[in-house]
């Protein structure tokens, strides 16, 4: 891709502040760019009369872009990226200038017709809600260095290090650290955790708010310090140590500021699995991967990295190779056990 000139590349970019032309109507903006290739005129209208119908702005195309709202400002520049018929889309944080009720709305809009179109689109954002609700396969940068590649469920259920568990999930992961012994893993307060691992010595222990319950005895008995009802569920903020740490928990569970509650961890599924860590330089983590085929309009997307020519193939899933201080050990239930950050 990086040796093919933007015309040559058979892209259709969707911006994050619209780039419609402000002196033409929602029409000649969406034909624009066909009529710079030379399209034939009826090719143009029949492209362009498609595209405003899957998008229901029919009735828009007479109106200038001053005439319209955010959302249908989105859908006008996603109708000009349509008509284009790319072998790829790349939406650049497309919903980042909408207020969150048009924010849902829109997002529902190119889930819908990223399903009728079935061509890859590449989906840019920094919110989580966004590429969980909307990917099939999520890659997780951190300064530009891939994390993790795999779909909403793996990213969530099997996060490779600690940036990406406690990036996934709202309110994010609480990270413990922890001696890991013979009996289980042991907090700083000497409260002894029954997690089964072989593992041994210092580790830090990952465990997502939802997968906190509160238990009638045993457990980890905390001092609620904060309490918010959110209608469906609770979270309940306290301190385990120097950590702060939230649970959510029903709303019928009814905590109180000052109480102690005792919890446990939810059970999960019955079987352990323990993925192997990648470890390594973080320098290398393009690798030249082998592209799968699995429709006919994917293509491996190059992208730019240490290694010129490395290729990342959205099709297919690896975990790259990431600071050994970060990496996951092992991913028991619903409990995650990451190497201990190394102090210099």
């Amino acid at each position: 891709m990086n040796d093919l000139t933007p015309a040559q590349r058979d892209i259709a970019m969707v911006f994050q502040d619209y780039a419609l032309y402000p002196h033409m109507t929602v029409y000649q903006n969406m034909a624009f760019g066909l009529e710079m290739r030379h399209a034939a005129k009826a090719d143009i209208e029949t492209r362009v009369l498609a595209a405003a119908r899957m998008l229901e702005i029919e009735p828009l195309l007479k109106r200038r872009p001053r005439d319209l709202s955010g959302g249908q400002r989105q859908r006008v520049a996603m109708g000009r990226a349509v008509v284009r018929d790319p072998q790829v889309f790349l939406f650049d944080e497309p919903l980042s200038n909408l207020d969150a009720q048009l924010r849902g709305q829109v997002r529902g809009e190119i889930k819908a017709l990223s399903q009728r179109l079935q061509t890859t689109m590449v989906f840019v954002t920094h919110d989580q809600v966004e590429a969980m609700t909307m990917a099939d396969r999520i890659v997780v940068l951190r300064g530009g260095v891939i994390q993790q590649v795999g779909t909403p469920e793996q990213i969530y259920s099997t996060p490779a290090n600690r940036f990406v568990a406690g990036f996934i999930g709202s309110p994010s992961m609480n990270f413990l650290p922890v001696t890991l012994e013979a009996g289980g893993a042991r907090l700083e307060d000497g409260t002894l955790l029954p997690v089964l691992t072989a593992r041994r010595g210092p580790a830090v222990l990952g465990i997502r708010p939802e997968h906190f319950e509160p238990v009638g005895e045993g457990g980890l008995a905390v001092q609620i310090l904060l309490v918010e009802p959110l209608g469906a569920d609770t979270l309940v903020h306290f301190n385990v140590g120097a950590v702060r740490c939230i649970a959510r928990v029903a709303p019928d569970t009814r905590p109180q500021m000052g109480e102690t509650l005792r919890l446990g961890v939810a059970p999960a599924r019955p079987s352990c699995s323990i993925p192997r860590a990648a470890c390594g330089s973080a320098e290398r983590a393009f690798p030249r991967l082998r592209h799968k085929t699995q429709h006919p309009r994917e293509r491996p997307i190059r992208v730019d990295g240490p290694h010129p020519g490395a290729h990342l193939d959205l099709t297919g899933g690896f975990k790259p190779n990431m600071p050994e201080t970060e990496g996951l050990v092992t991913a028991c239930g619903r409990v995650f056990i990451y190497r201990a950050v190394r102090r210099a």
